[in-house]
Formats: C-alpha cells, structure tokens, sequence
C-alpha cells in the first residue's frame, strides 16, 4: 500500500466519507481457533454434517442451504445457523477501530456473526437494520434494530432509522437478535429479483451511501452472489473504493474491481490495520 492510498483513506475516514463493508474473511484476525464460521467452505460443513445432501452441493452453501430447506424444514436451517454461530466472540480489534470512528455513518456487515453489534455497543446513537428471510417474512424485506436489540416496530421504522448518527446493515441477516439468516438459494433468489430496483436495501442505506467511499474488509468476490451485493449496496456512491485483497483474485474478481474502481490492497489485513491505526499494531500482527 503506496502513501497515497494511506492518505486518500485517511482522508475519506477523516471526513466521515468511508464505509467499512465487512466480510467472514474478519474473522481470521480471531485466530485459527476461531468457534465460529469464518467463511461459506466453513459454514456449509457444519450444515451437511447434519444432514445428508447431494455430493454435488455439499460444498455450495446456499444449494446445500436450499436442499436441506427443501427436505427438512426451514426450521432446521434456523437450528443449524443459530448453532454455528451460537459461541460468543469478542470483537477484534478490528472491530473496536472501527466503532471508534468519531464520523460513522454506515457499516456494512455481510456475515452472520454479531461482532459488530458488541463493538457498537458503546456508542451512542445507533442501530441496526438487518435482511430477513421471505421464507419467514412474507413481505419483508428488512428489520430494524435498536442499539439494545429490540425491535422496531413497523411504522415506527423509517422515523428511528432517521434519527441514528450510524447505522449497521447486515444485509444477509445476523445470529442476534432473532437468528435472521439470507442463506439458500431461495432467500436470495427473492432479493435478486428486486436488488437491481433497489427494493431490497433500505432507504437509510440507500441515502447514506451518496458519495461515500467504500473500504472491502475480509471479503472476497469469487462468487457472482457477493458480487451482486457488493456493487448493488454501494451503487450510486463516489467512483472510488478499496479492498484488502491479499490472495490472489480470480478473473471475475479482477473484473469487478477494474469495472467499479476497487483499489486492491495487496497485504494481509491486520497488516492493513496496523497501517491506518498504528496503535494497534501490537494487538492484531
């Protein structure tokens, strides 16, 4: 990372211009120990140890999700999910950085865990909106959270949502509260349908993205699923972004990011952080 991308980052976080989009890839700054799922090869192993699926999906999370909805019941993929993500973690340092952004407006968080929710707790003037499942929902597409979890109630939404100085979206859902969880094929099949109109993503988001920059954390865009989501949600935003990519990218990963003007960031991501945040370096390398 050159001293020019340090600065326009510094920069965009100073003017309360850069959104942190986080991926699963965060928790690898747990350790290999990590109690949850910190990635879609992880997670879709603990859903076929419970159940016997197709040889040719067990390693597709949101087919294997869809298979085991389609022949069990949805109820065992809320047991399944709830259970993979049911050990607490504390957050990473990461995760502390950056909730103590003084200018936040918008994390976005596309795993399933509640590491964000606990490293938010302290700040003031916030909340959560997160993606439900139609499966669940009829209708629905989001729930929106206080700070201290409770529900929102329906026309109460938008108003509250207005109020907050930061809010966290969790597009695929979350462990916490409720157990909400976008995860086969189906579930996404109904956001796809509308994402492209926007129907999907709040308009909370939708207005606090203008002209922001946005900074890839742990994620990866292999597949044309987190592709989707990523460009959807930042759409409409400024025509610079970054990503802390430090594997190789695929051919459709290199794609993504020269169409959208993704800086990569060739360095392992508590590498990254000890850069922008020196103070804490000792705790995460």
């Amino acid at each position: 990372m050159n001293a020019q991308t340090l600065e326009e980052i510094h920069a965009a976080l100073d003017a309360g211009r850069l959104v942190p989009y986080m991926g699963p890839g965060v928790l690898s700054l747990v350790g290999a120990d990590c109690p949850i799922p910190s990635g879609p090869e992880v997670l879709v192993e603990k859903l076929t140890a419970k159940a016997t699926v197709p040889h040719k999906i067990r390693k597709n999370l949101s087919a294997a999700a869809q298979f085991i909805e389609n022949f069990k019941h949805r109820k065992t993929i809320f047991a399944v999910m709830t259970e993979a993500f049911k050990p607490h973690v504390e957050p990473t340092e990461l995760h502390k950085w950056i909730a103590s952004w003084p200018k936040l407006p918008l994390v976005v968080h596309a795993w399933y865990d509640d590491l964000p929710q606990q490293a938010l707790a302290g700040r003031d003037n916030w909340g959560y909106v997160q993606g439900v499942s139609q499966a669940e929902h009829l209708a629905t597409w989001v729930h929106y959270f206080n700070k201290d979890g409770s529900r929102i109630e329906k026309d109460a939404e938008i108003a509250t949502a207005e109020s907050w100085a930061t809010v966290l979206y969790q597009p695929w859902g979350s462990v916490a509260p409720e157990g909400n969880f976008l995860v086969s094929d189906s579930d996404f099949v109904e956001v796809l349908t509308e994402i492209d109109i926007q129907t999907p993503i709040p308009e909370k988001v939708q207005a606090l993205r203008a002209d922001r920059n946005f900074l890839f954390l742990g994620c990866r865009f292999m597949t044309q699923l987190e592709r989707i989501f990523a460009w959807q949600i930042m759409k409409r935003s400024s025509e610079k972004h970054w990503a802390v990519l430090p594997e190789t990218p695929t051919k459709n990963e290199l794609k993504f990011l020269e169409r959208y003007n993704v800086e990569r960031i060739d360095i392992p991501l508590a590498e990254f952080v000890a850069k922008l945040a020196p103070q804490k370096a000792a705790a995460l390398v």
